[in-house]
């Protein structure tokens, strides 16, 4: 088991985020970012998110407004060009994205405030609402500092040590929560095989970000625990999940907030937790589902392999 500092998650964070900020004119490159990281592209999206509160993506483009805001009030230069700079390929969209942000178009955002009271003209604040702390600035050989997003409670985990486990697994490809789709491929092909048993642990793997990869290239794979030596049918390929020492935590409700509790497992609990996470899957085990219980009701397990 090897320790970790607390400063370890957030250096590798403070590094995302001067790349971010000095690379506003570029696309960003998140699988180049996860593996400089060296983590997975989903473990990666989720310590950042659960740390900073806003996506790698989302923290770009929030300071990419920024500076067109800036740019805005401090320049005359046409919105058409603050809106190509700002990575929007049309006036409109720049437009409607910087109401979504700022509460107004760019020309009355320019124009300023004027208090009827006191006659005074001003200006709108450029700087957006960030948890970090972290905003758009000039200088641009500034050192990032920011702050990390902390919850109100602590987190319940617990530390596993599972041995191997295989699966029969069926992929999937599209919007994770279609994955029912592929448990029930799986369930027309693994129930008649015999199978499916009472301890059998009904399991998904995730492999990328939903909230940087589009919908329809999103992997993951659908199981069921088996014995080791079950014979598959052709059409399920085996998996493997490999013995180790886990963290587990359970998330109680609806699928729908799986995503923050991911978030807050790897972005709050494991930079605290003095252990280093594993190169290596993580997994959802479903202890109950929609089909027996309502939403309300649902668990499941989070795991994630430590070294």
């Amino acid at each position: 088991m090897h320790k970790v500092t607390a400063g370890y998650y957030a250096d590798i964070v403070r590094e995302t985020i001067r790349i971010i900020a000095h690379n506003l004119d570029t696309a960003l490159d998140l699988t180049a970012l996860a593996a400089a990281a060296r983590l997975s592209p989903f473990h990666f999206h989720r310590l950042f998110r659960g740390m900073t509160g806003e996506t790698p993506l989302g923290m770009h483009r929030r300071l990419r407004l920024e500076r067109a805001a800036l740019a805005l009030q401090s320049t005359a230069r046409p919105v058409t060009d603050v809106a190509f700079e700002a990575g929007y390929e049309t006036h409109e969209a720049f437009t409607r994205a910087f109401r979504a942000a700022y509460a107004c178009p760019p020309s009355q955002f320019r124009d300023g405030i004027h208090h009827r009271a006191t006659g005074v003209a001003g200006h709108f604040r450029t700087q957006l609402a960030a948890r970090t702390g972290v905003h758009y600035s000039t200088n641009a050989t500034c050192a990032p500092n920011f702050h990390t997003t902390t919850g109100e409670s602590t987190m319940n985990v617990e530390i596993r040590h599972l041995p191997a486990v295989r699966l029969a697994t069926v992929s999937h490809i599209g919007p994770y929560n279609r994955i029912v789709d592929a448990f029930g491929r799986l369930g027309a092909i693994a129930g008649p095989a015999g199978l499916i048993g009472p301890d059998s642990a009904m399991i998904a793997i995730y492999y990328d970000d939903p909230e940087s990869t589009p919908a329809e290239a999103l992997r993951a794979d659908a199981g069921f625990s088996v014995p080791d030596d079950a014979q598959l049918p052709a059409n399920l390929e085996a998996r493997l999940l490999p013995a180790g020492r886990y963290a587990c935590t359970v998330h109680a409700g609806s699928y729908a907030t799986l995503g923050d509790t991911w978030a807050r497992f790897l972005g709050e609990w494991l930079p605290r937790s003095g252990s280093r996470l594993r190169d290596s899957v993580s997994f959802e085990r479903y202890l109950n589902t929609p089909m027996d219980a309502a939403d309300e009701d649902l668990r499941t397990e989070l795991f994630i392999l430590l070294d």
